[in-house]
């Protein structure tokens, strides 16, 4: 993947870069909008440029309203990027390009989820599928060898690919790329900072691992706690969390420093204020190791 290398060398030299990547599911909620300031403060802090990418790589799941919606609210809140929008889906060339490089060390899988239920890592049971058939998933052979990164907030984290998570589905029987891939190849040539939330530490080594193999570097990692609701439920759109509310900025901008413990003072700010204090005074060690619980009524 030379001319992916090359690019992301060409990225990285412009300078510190991070993102923000919801899927387009929904709107954006409170637990959006903390890890978008997080990300957003943290860069900027740097002296980086911050982007929004719509991770859109899952037709099924998509709410094209939402990518309008999200947009909307993160300038409605002072996060505006120093770049176009940017989608997963303008990309596909690119992970294709992955797909052919990663081929030789990768196989054709058949197998159903419902085969596969009982087992926490691949069993391997088509490893020996080299034949390019329809209506078969592409997965990458974990391996043996131990590999880390480094998250600001956990120090270094060893993993072994093949006791870990095993064989990583790459491509999937829909012909579509699969989140792992996508999120390796723009990770690691855009972006030389990723704060995300910490539901998705998990992800981090299988990405890690397919970077490695693409001959890619890592970008710099932290994963900040999720906001929950009191019973320990992640807000998002399957939990009902309710949608950011657009009048009123400055107390939502507020509420989200005091959720990531930024200790924010009791004034009356215009929303670029707000920015530029979050900006100035932002703490990543600061952020608690959970979050306090998220309460509507809180914000009225």
């Amino acid at each position: 993947m030379q001319d992916n290398r090359h690019a992301a060398a060409i990225e990285r030299s412009l300078g510190l870069s991070g993102r923000f990547a919801p899927s387009p599911t929904g709107p954006l909620h409170m637990g959006s909008l903390v890890a978008a300031l997080a990300s957003y403060c943290d860069i900027k802090q740097r002296g980086g440029r911050w982007f929004l990418r719509i991770d859109d790589i899952d037709p099924a799941r998509m709410d094209h309203e939402a990518i309008e919606h999200i947009a909307q609210a993160l300038t409605v809140h002072g996060l505006v990027a120093d770049g176009p929008q940017r989608q997963q889906s303008q990309f596909n060339s690119r992970y294709r390009r992955a797909l052919r490089e990663l081929i030789g060390e990768c196989f054709y899988c058949r197998c159903s989820r419902r085969e596969l239920r009982d087992h926490k890592i691949y069993p391997g049971y088509c490893r020996a599928n080299q034949e390019k058939q329809s209506n078969h998933a592409v997965r990458i052979r974990a391996d043996r060898r131990r590999r880390s990164f480094t998250d600001a907030l956990r120090g270094t984290c060893d993993f072994l690919p093949e006791e870990e998570f095993g064989d990583l589905v790459i491509w999937r029987k829909e012909d579509l790329v699969t989140y792992h891939l996508a999120t390796a190849c723009d990770d690691s040539m855009d972006y030389s900072h990723v704060l995300r939330g910490d539901d998705l530490f998990a992800m981090t080594a299988p990405q890690v691992f397919i970077m490695a193999k693409l001959g890619l570097s890592p970008p710099q990692y932290a994963h900040i706690p999720v906001l929950t609701f009191a019973d320990g439920t992640k807000l998002s759109k399957q939990t009902h969390a309710p949608g950011l509310d657009n009048t009123q900025p400055e107390a939502n901008i507020r509420a989200a420093l005091d959720f990531l413990g930024q200790a924010p003072p009791n004034a009356q700010f215009t929303v670029n204020q707000w920015i530029h204090w979050a900006v100035t005074h932002w703490h990543l060690k600061a952020v608690p190791s959970q979050l306090k619980p998220y309460v509507a009524d809180d914000l009225a």
